[in-house]
């Protein structure tokens, strides 16, 4: 992996943000030419936004941004009433603010009244940079969204542009910020990017699992009463041919009886280090007392959400390419553009699906219902089941009231799964505590297929097949071109 240069720096976005400029690729990752850092044990240096504190790291001067910690004006979610009778506002911090996940979640949890911070590394933005991919929608730069939203709302959101991986950077984020809960979607979230390659599978368990090993220790450290909301994953379980439990499975083995970690059958790198983190982290509740909420999410579709229509500047990104592209989100744009619909193989691999709305909801359940102290509990965090091909019909019948021709073709599956199998997974716990689910209605595939249609001149047709290989991937670097 390569090291980063040594250079010490002064950023100042004061006079306007600028965007990103040409990368500088060194040993297949990626640093942009406009920020130098000194230097970082991580792979992508630590930045921490300047909030009138001495700090031992490089700073971002943002000015404006503010650091205002005022409660919101009007009644919210986020309001507790303190021991004293006044109103303090909840503070939660979203690790891996500025991705797709992320981004949406934070200006919802802004919204609803809770004080937020966001901490990004950006390195999903590098990502792109280094597999030429790019999202269907343009995409502002952080500081331009976060400026936007204070424009529009008048609330704040904090930034501190860091790694976790680097615990000295995310120390000082947590003491400056004090969060009362911790949102922690701040990992390399794409199966078939841990398996293009030995060093991309490399920097996913190492990213992944020693990141969330940091927030871990921050929480012991310097929050004790935090509540960290995790975003796990469905595809921990598999696909086994039995029910799938939220999280626990009683048994009874030889006359005994006992509650257990429901088994884990992970089917990539990527999947594996969300095992690993699952495992951290019940270790950790029981032996420090931690309260934590593993969030086992399906798979995420749209774009929307209340928050992101409010100005362009706010807009998600979407990914449609083979590497970081959902199943539902990819057809859309193949039938918007006229490309066969790619389904893998058979096409009755059935998983969990959900709504971008969804998953904020979700989040911000989990956040105003926390876990005990010393309990891990676990939501699987979908609310409906689609096999491949039931989504490609779904998607051919809009499409066709629409005008669309949509034609559906079956390509050799890159990956090791089995592609017929039983499936049924239990998702009540989220239901029970007030999720209010957006199905995937005949308007919502509308809707979708003609916010792809709105932006089709920005398909590149050459991110579409898939360019990654479960058997195939070595050693060897891989320069991928999706």
């Amino acid at each position: 992996m390569a090291h980063l240069l040594s250079t010490s720096c002064s950023l100042n976005f004061s006079s306007g943000c600028r965007p990103y400029t040409k990368p500088l690729i060194q040993d297949s990752l990626v640093f942009p030419t406009s920020l130098t850092f000194q230097t970082s044990k991580t792979p992508f240096g630590r930045l921490l936004l300047h909030r009138g504190r001495s700090q031992s790291t490089c700073t971002v001067h943002a000015t404006t941004l503010s650091p205002s910690r005022e409660a919101p004006k009007e009644p919210s979610h986020g309001i507790n009433e303190s021991s004293g009778g006044a109103s303090k506002s909840q503070r939660v911090m979203v690790i891996g603010g500025d991705g797709y996940c992320g981004w949406a979640t934070a200006l919802h949890l802004s919204k609803v009244g809770y004080e937020v911070a966001i901490v990004d590394s950006l390195v999903r933005r590098l990502f792109d940079h280094q597999l030429g991919l790019d999202s269907l929608t343009p995409i502002s730069s952080i500081h331009d969204r976060i400026r936007c939203w204070k424009s529009l709302t008048g609330k704040s959101i904090e930034l501190y542009i860091g790694d976790v991986c680097d615990f000295e950077f995310l120390s000082e984020a947590f003491k400056s910020f004090e969060p009362d809960s911790v949102v922690h979607f701040g990992e390399q979230r794409s199966a078939p990017y841990s398996m293009i390659d030995r060093s991309r599978a490399v920097f996913t368990q190492q990213n992944n699992v020693m990141g969330t090993l940091n927030v871990l220790f921050a929480i012991k450290e310097y929050r004790e009463e935090c509540h960290l909301v995790k975003l796990g994953t469905m595809g921990e379980y598999g696909t086994p041919n039995i029910d799938i439990e939220e999280g626990y499975i009683t048994i009874t083995h030889n006359g005994r009886t006992d509650t257990l970690p429901y088994p884990k059958q992970a089917s990539s790198f990527y999947h594996l280090s969300k095992v690993h983190d699952s495992n951290n982290i019940a270790f950790t509740c029981k032996a420090w007392g931690i309260r934590a909420t593993d969030l086992n999410q399906g798979v995420v579709y749209g774009v929307r959400t209340d928050e992101t229509e409010m100005h362009e500047e706010l807009c998600n990104r979407f990914d449609y390419d083979g590497v970081f592209g959902t199943a539902l989100n990819r057809f859309c744009v193949q039938a918007a553009v006229g490309h066969p619909l790619t389904v893998y193989g058979k096409g009755g691999q059935t998983r969990g699906y959900l709504d971008i709305r969804d998953t904020v909801q979700c989040v911000e359940i989990a956040i105003a219902n926390p876990a005990k102290a010393g309990e891990f509990r676990v939501f699987n965090q979908f609310t409906e089941q689609f096999s491949v091909n039931e989504l490609a019909a779904l998607v051919t019948k809009a499409g066709e009231k629409l005008g669309l021709d949509v034609q559906t073709t079956s390509v050799p599956n890159p990956r090791v799964e089995a592609e017929e199998h039983y499936y049924n997974a239990k998702h009540t716990k989220l239901i029970e505590l007030g999720l209010k689910p957006h199905l995937l209605s005949d308007s919502l595939l509308d809707s979708l297929l003609n916010f792809t249609i709105k932006y089709k001149d920005r398909v590149d047709t050459k991110q579409i097949m898939p360019s990654v290989s479960w058997r195939k991937m070595g050693a060897k670097p891989r320069t991928v071109t999706a």
